[in-house]
């Protein structure tokens, strides 16, 4: 059976896997050079990045020359392209997992684990709910206790 719709941007898997590879070179950025091509170093002697980006799904989605975001997870169903796409979300995924132990990226890290990635903040309510339980009853057992002693 024919399928009806755009031919797709990709046929090889060898193919998108490059352009896969390329984005996540490209976001590790580039050392900056003087005018005599000599890396520029920090006071600490290492070479300073420039033109380096933070991996997302958007951008990978826009690196290889699809329209939507959509356009990359729809190439996720299919089964000869599955397993490179899962393996490049979990690229991106793992970036934002990182981000989670840097003070800085916390919460942009959250934000994306939880909207892109199905991870969620554990709420602690049924914890929360034993512990408010337990302030009344001490709280019950010291109004208690007042009232003995006013008595």
């Amino acid at each position: 059976m024919v399928s009806a719709g755009r031919p797709l941007k990709y046929t090889s898997k060898k193919k998108l896997q490059e352009a896969i590879d390329d984005y996540f070179e490209k976001c590790k950025g580039r050392n900056a050079t003087d005018v005599e091509g000599e890396f520029i170093r920090d006071k600490y002697g290492l070479p300073i990045i420039v033109d380096a980006f933070v991996p997302t799904i958007t951008g990978l989605a826009l690196h290889l020359g699809f329209k939507s975001r959509q356009a990359l997870i729809n190439y996720q169903e299919r089964e000869d392209f599955a397993d490179i796409i899962r393996e490049a979300k979990m690229r991106v995924e793992e970036y934002a997992e990182r981000r989670l132990f840097d003070r800085d990226g916390v919460r942009g890290a959250m934000f994306t684990l939880c909207n892109n990635f199905g991870w969620s903040e554990k709420s602690s309510d049924s914890s929360e709910e034993e512990m408010l339980k337990k302030m009344d009853e001490m709280i019950g057992a010291i109004d208690n206790a007042a009232k003995r002693k006013a008595e």
